[in-house]
């Protein structure tokens, strides 16, 4: 069984005294990261305070973004090896508003997974269709053109390294949300084509998030399909409370028992 992922992306949210205060509360509960994966991508001021705080408490972090290149004259960014420094494991890479509101084609977005998979981190790929393009039909065509895009040219071992995360772009912040039928459509549908253009092997194991207005009452019924095996949230990562709750009703008794 794959090892269920509960991911917060923080966009460009939290201060440093906010993120202190966050990880002061949330590493305090009992039996967080113990039999599932926690995982923060916090804004790149936050990092060195996840490296100082999150201590022996097995949570994740890494960075929502990040320059295909190691160095040189791209005022604004951040290399791959500022990234290592500061204890990422993971990058986001390809979210709905890098590619929407900054541009980034499906090409850029590969560039950085190569780059990620040279320096060791494991990239979370998000892909997703619009409104227009769900209701035109085409948001198979979309989310296949972004996965093969995201597996061409990577080693088997490379992608067993990845995960994809599926966020319909009309569901992120909008408070609306993907059926978990048409969310477990989608991600098999990504399941499939892993199988397809790597191995069974690599896909049975591969994990696939679900993203789009995740909140407490609604995340037990996405983690009851059989190939969504996590969520990217947004903003209800942002309190400790609401992100807790919904790894606890995500979870069930199995929280109450790896707590206790």
């Amino acid at each position: 069984m794959r090892e269920k992922i509960f991911a917060g992306n923080w966009k460009m949210n939290k201060t440093l005294a906010e993120t202190e205060a966050f990880l002061q509360e949330f590493v305090n509960y009992p039996g967080i990261g113990r039999g599932h994966q926690v995982l923060f991508f916090p804004p790149f001021t936050a990092l060195v305070l996840m490296k100082e705080l999150i201590g022996s408490v097995p949570i994740q972090w890494g960075s929502q973004n990040m320059h295909s290149k190691d160095s040189g004259a791209f005022t604004g960014e951040i290399s791959p090896l500022m990234l290592a420094e500061l204890g990422c494991s993971h990058v986001l890479i390809g979210h709905s508003e890098r590619r929407e509101i900054f541009g980034e084609s499906d090409a850029m977005v590969a560039e950085k997974i190569a780059a990620a998979h040279k320096h060791g981190f494991k990239p979370m790929v998000c892909v997703g269709e619009t409104l227009e393009e769900r209701k035109g039909g085409q948001a198979d065509v979309k989310v296949l053109r972004q996965v093969d895009s995201a597996l061409a040219d990577l080693t088997a071992e490379q992608a067993a390294r990845q995960s994809f995360a599926y966020e319909p772009i009309w569901a992120i912040g909008t408070g609306l949300n993907a059926s978990s039928g048409d969310a477990q459509t989608m991600c098999a549908l990504i399941r499939k084509r892993v199988t397809e253009k790597v191995s069974e092997d690599v896909s049975a194991a591969m994990p696939i998030l679900y993203g789009g207005s995740v909140k407490p009452g609604n995340i037990a019924e996405y983690l009851q399909q059989p190939d969504i095996d996590g969520a990217l949230v947004g903003g209800a990562s942002l309190k400790p409370d609401s992100f807790l709750e919904i790894i606890k009703n995500a979870l069930g008794d199995l929280f109450g028992q790896v707590a206790n």
